[in-house]
C-alpha cells in the first residue's frame, strides 16, 4: 500500500494545526487520523519538523499521545504554559483537559 503525497499530506497537515485554538493541543497521531492517515504519525511529525516558519504555524500545540513535548524544545513547555495548558509533575501535558477536538 502506497503513503500520501507527501506535499498534499503537509498541507492537510498545516490546514489542521492551523486551526488548534490557544489552550489546546493536539498528538501526532490525532492529526494524522483527521487527514485520512492514521498510521502517519511520524509523517506529521516530519511535517512539524519541515514546517517553513513563514506559515507561522502553533506547532508547539503538537504533543505525543501521552502529552509529551518534543525532546530537545524546552520552549515548548513555555509556550503552552503561557497558554494557560497544564504541565504535569512528570512534564507532559494534561491530554484529559487540553485535547482538542475539532467539530466534524
Amino acid at each position: 500500500m502506497r503513503g500520501p503525497d507527501t506535499a498534499a499530506f503537509y498541507a492537510e497537515v498545516y490546514d489542521v494545526v492551523r486551526q488548534i485554538p490557544a489552550g489546546h493541543v493536539l498528538s501526532y497521531g490525532r492529526i494524522a487520523a483527521l487527514v485520512g492517515w492514521p498510521a502517519h504519525s511520524r509523517l506529521v511529525g516530519r511535517a512539524m519538523h519541515d514546517a517553513p516558519l513563514e506559515l507561522n504555524l502553533p506547532c508547539h500545540r503538537v504533543v505525543s499521545s501521552t502529552g509529551r513535548t518534543v525532546p530537545g524544545w524546552h520552549q515548548q513547555a513555555i509556550l503552552l504554559m503561557s497558554e494557560g495548558v497544564r504541565i504535569k509533575d512528570n512534564g507532559c501535558v494534561d491530554m484529559r483537559r487540553h485535547a482538542w477536538e475539532p467539530e466534524s
